[in-house]
């Protein structure tokens, strides 16, 4: 299983490391110059963030495909991104004041129009709901508008990384590898791979940044391990060792020391984040980046 080391720090693109990386479209939008890449990565939309705070979607789909298309050109090594959907965690549609079946057909038009306007980006299909249902409702929906899901390289699974059931993510992620598909699963909990990680495609976790509060800097200029790049190579290079081992059941644990990191070039920290700084994708809400 492939796993993306989620970060809030777009400069990140451009070290040589060994690992893919996963950017919001909140961080990159708006820069004037954007990092070149030297690696794979991926673009999360950032919509968990986008519905919390305002309950719609402030841009529209061209918007959003005339950004896509300038990281893909600019930044390039983009392996897919995500599109405009529509998370359906509960506090998420009382923010939107939308039923669960809205939240599933706007997930479903958005990469529609997305497909349409930009055929040639590795935009991918997103399935949400609320249990496993709702999820197979919301496949069944792209399947009769002519997607077929199972010919497609990957399809993300959105609204389970705030679930505290690990058992449930299980059945639908199972349900929906029998469907035939391959999928990415947006921040589920590192334990809960060690339980299905053999039906999942790929997923990310920025959650070393929110564990990284909570421990000293290991240098003088920064007080935290928040922003680190040493520790969160550290940290994906334990959770992929975790991972190789399923039988182990444990989570990469947070440590106050940094390792050398699986990297081909200079690490190092950055200032600790101020408040309110995006953190864990699975494990923050302001100003986190989805799902």
């Amino acid at each position: 299983m492939k796993f993306y080391l989620g970060t809030h720090q777009p400069a990140w693109l451009s070290r040589d490391l060994a690992v893919p990386l996963l950017v919001s479209h909140r961080r990159l939008a708006g820069r004037r110059t954007l990092p070149r890449a030297t690696g794979e990565w991926a673009l999360d939309s950032g919509g968990f963030t986008e519905l919390s705070l305002h309950g719609r979607w402030r841009s529209d789909a061209r918007t959003y495909v005339a950004a896509v298309r300038r990281y893909a050109a600019e930044i390039g090594g983009m392996a897919w991104a995500a599109p405009q959907d529509w998370m359906t965690e509960a506090h998420v549609r009382a923010r939107t004041g939308l039923s669960l079946r809205t939240h599933l057909l706007r997930t479903v038009r958005n990469y529609l129009q997305l497909r349409e306007l930009a055929p040639e980006l590795p935009i991918i299909p997103v399935v949400q709901g609320d249990d496993v249902r709702d999820y197979h409702r919301c496949a069944d929906s792209y399947e009769r508008h002519g997607v077929d899901l199972t010919a497609l390289p990957l399809v993300g699974v959105g609204s389970v990384c705030r679930r505290q059931h690990s058992g449930q993510v299980e059945q639908i992620v199972r349900s929906l590898h029998a469907r035939g598909l391959r999928l990415h699963c947006f921040g589920v909990k590192t334990i809960g791979l060690a339980r299905y990680g053999d039906a999942v495609g790929s997923s990310d976790s920025a959650a070393w940044s929110f564990s990284g509060r909570y421990l000293p800097g290991c240098a003088p200029s920064h007080r935290s391990e928040a922003n680190c790049l040493t520790y969160a190579l550290s940290w994906h290079a334990r959770l992929q060792s975790t991972l190789a081992r399923p039988e182990l059941r444990v989570t990469a644990r947070p440590t106050a020391s940094c390792a050398r990191p699986p990297s081909r070039g200079r690490t190092g920290g950055t200032r600790p984040p101020s408040r309110g700084t995006r953190t864990a994708r699975g494990s923050s809400t302001r100003p986190g980046e989805r799902r």
